[in-house]
């Protein structure tokens, strides 16, 4: 499956794709980086924020993976993924989170496999970023190409997004 097709999926496809997505091995996303594109949400919301973004990996001394956003300029979906910068130069990084397994009682997607980008625990309770989660899937055993869902964890409440995405591995 190509990234292109997901782009293309109704949020009832997408939904099935997600549900049938196959495990994710988080070693094999440690040192990795991966070009996102943002699908599901309405246009005003992506012109606001962005389409495109990277989600970077890395192991730490522990073998802990876990990940980072980076803005991206808006070169569009088949534009370079040209990490943007502040006014110093620095690339502009934000949301880093932890790679961990599925929760159990599972997602509000109904996934039986993957895994959770969980910004709650790298955030303090009172951030809003701190709700949030991504389940995540292989849709190759390569691991080259990841889709994922975003969902809000409220209390005991899991709570599914319209937000889907798609993540291809940089080369």
């Amino acid at each position: 499956m190509k990234a292109n097709e997901v782009w293309a999926m109704s949020a009832d496809e997408r939904l099935a794709c997600l549900r049938g997505g196959a495990a994710v091995a988080p070693e094999r996303l440690a040192g990795a980086d991966y070009r996102g594109v943002s699908l599901g949400l309405p246009r005003l919301v992506e012109r606001l924020t962005w389409k495109t973004f990277r989600k970077s990996f890395r192991r730490d001394a522990a073998g802990t993976v876990s990940g980072l956003n980076v803005r991206l300029e808006q070169t569009g979906l088949d534009g370079a993924p040209v990490p943007r910068r502040d006014a110093r130069g620095e690339v502009v990084s934000f949301g880093p989170f932890a790679v961990v397994p599925l929760p159990a009682g599972g997602t509000p997607f109904g996934c039986e496999s993957g895994v959770v980008f969980d910004y709650g625990a790298t955030h303090p309770a009172w951030n809003p970023i701190a709700l949030t989660r991504d389940v995540v899937v292989a849709l190759d055993p390569e691991h080259t190409l990841l889709f994922g869902a975003l969902y809000v964890e409220l209390g005991g409440l899991r709570l599914r997004t319209p937000s889907f995405f798609t993540l291809e591995r940089e080369r």
